[in-house]
């Protein structure tokens, strides 16, 4: 790992890469607020189409279509380029956001949501991969700090935003707010990024591969976020899903052993780098998912807090994270990536264990204090891993292995999902004597010790991340750039 030292005025977004440090964000962005300025609107929208049993799908298939994808963007980036891809995924998102904003019912809104879902597959993994190209280590150390105030930003924009225009103006610009933000991102990659993309032969597309990942992948990841919630596991559904998608995953294995340029390479399995930052990828998104699900949700119907003072609760985990996000650089510069890693998860299970110490009687800013501190544990746990896994390979597999990072980052929120459900359920059914599918109309008394249990189990994820961060080198020699 190089220790050479960058002034700001070389990475700012004056410099003369900052135009497309500049589209990054605004790419970026879009992803951002699209977390966080939906969520409030929910019911504006079910009032104007109804559907109400099918909302929930507004945020599952978009999801669904965002984690499958990434992988596969991640590839052809490397195949193709990144600026093709980055416009694709801006385009796909920006075209996604227009039908959105006319959607005439719940079916068509959430048919349009797959398409935002399959953009944002893009941006996030491809806006990534670009600025690993063009920055070394060490100016990636001041770099991330614009990236994380991107998300420091969009998570008290996106709510505000999401309230004022379904209370004042109209649910559907929630969508249109994205037609400026996408097009300006793409005028300006279009213009300013400059890629010398060097190709031999004509590149073999992994099509077997490309099919079986995203049908196996997307079976998997369905059973994980709707069994026990669409169906019971133990239904037929349930187990003909998981059992297919198994399948076709044993089957893409075998594909991937013979493909020339396989989509997902099986040596991204065996790189010790990319072992440590992947699984850590995975427990961060367990953890995130504990916290955004069951965080609103204790403050709400323990504490007795409105919906609005709960999402300022989880939104201290978003404050904390871009913080330690844009201080993480300056660490693994001077004391590793390994150490650094470690630092995040040690302050992760120091948030979980106040967490568990989170009662009936606590303030909510006590519950904020602690999702505050695992936010800033996961800022010095996560971006390392990114650049370390970015630094360990060359241009030809930058793409890969940056996708494989966030993919497994979407996979452990679909663990996440479906492990804590089943333990809060379980905790609901031994005190009701069955199971309970809504949690939110729960006494406190049955959801506190059901909640309190997830966190247990969030706090394992924590010595988890502890064990997976401990095998990653704490310097890592970057390959050279194009």
């Amino acid at each position: 790992m190089t220790t050479e030292q960058t002034d700001r005025a070389a990475v700012g977004l004056r410099s003369e890469r900052g135009p497309i440090l500049l589209s990054v964000m605004l790419s970026v962005g879009l992803v951002a607020i699209d977390a966080t300025i939906l969520a409030t609107a929910v019911p504006a929208v079910v009032e104007d189409l109804g559907g109400f049993t099918q909302f929930p799908w507004l945020f599952s298939i978009y999801l669904l279509a965002q984690a499958i994808s990434v992988p596969i963007y991640g590839k052809l980036a490397d195949l193709r380029g990144r600026k093709p891809i980055m416009l694709l995924g801006v385009g796909l998102f920006v075209l996604g956001s227009v039908l959105c904003g006319v959607a005439w019912s719940m079916p068509a809104l959430i048919a349009f949501r797959l398409i935002q879902g399959l953009g944002a597959g893009a941006i996030q993994p491809i806006g990534m991969t670009i600025i690993g190209d063009i920055y070394s280590v060490a100016e990636r150390a001041r770099v991330q700090g614009y990236i994380a105030s991107v998300w420091g930003i969009s998570s008290f924009v996106g709510p505000a935003l999401g309230g004022v225009f379904a209370d004042y103006i109209s649910w559907r610009w929630i969508f249109f707010v994205n037609i400026p933000l996408g097009l300006a991102a793409a005028w300006v990659l279009v213009r300013r990024f400059k890629e010398n993309v060097v190709r031999g032969d004509k590149p073999q597309i992994d099509y077997w591969g490309t099919i079986l990942l995203a049908v196996g992948g997307s079976l998997l990841l369905l059973g994980l976020l709707e069994g026990g919630v669409m169906w019971s596991w133990d239904s037929v559904a349930s187990i003909v899903i998981l059992a297919v998608s198994v399948v076709l995953l044993a089957a893409f294995v075998l594909v991937e052993r013979r493909a020339p340029e396989p989509v997902l390479p099986l040596w991204v399995l065996g790189h010790r780098v990319l072992n440590s930052a992947n699984s850590s990828a995975l427990l961060i998104g367990v953890l995130m998912v504990g916290l955004s699900t069951y965080v609103p949700l204790y403050a709400q119907g323990v504490l007795g807090t409105s919906a609005l003072v709960a999402g300022f609760a989880l939104a201290a985990m978003t404050l904390g994270w871009p913080i330690a996000a844009s201080l993480a650089g300056k660490v693994y510069l001077r004391v590793g990536f390994r150490t650094t890693m470690l630092l995040g998860a040690v302050i992760v299970v120091i948030g979980s264990g106040l967490l568990l110490t989170v009662s009936s009687d606590s303030s909510v800013l006590y519950l904020a204090l602690a999702c505050f501190v695992i936010g800033l544990g996961l800022g010095f746990a996560a971006s390392p891993g990114v650049v370390a896994a970015q630094s360990s390979v060359d241009w030809r597999s930058r793409g890969v292995v940056t996708g494989a990072n966030m993919f497994a980052r979407s996979v452990g929120s679909a663990v996440g999902v479906a492990a804590f459900g089943a333990v809060a359920n379980a905790v609901v059914a031994s005190r009701l004597g069955g199971s309970h599918g809504d949690l939110e109309h729960l006494s406190g008394d049955v959801l506190a010790p059901a909640i309190h249990d997830v966190y247990l189990g969030a706090a394992g994820a924590a010595v988890l991340l502890v064990v997976a961060v401990v095998f990653m080198p704490n310097r890592v020699e970057e390959k050279p750039r194009d």
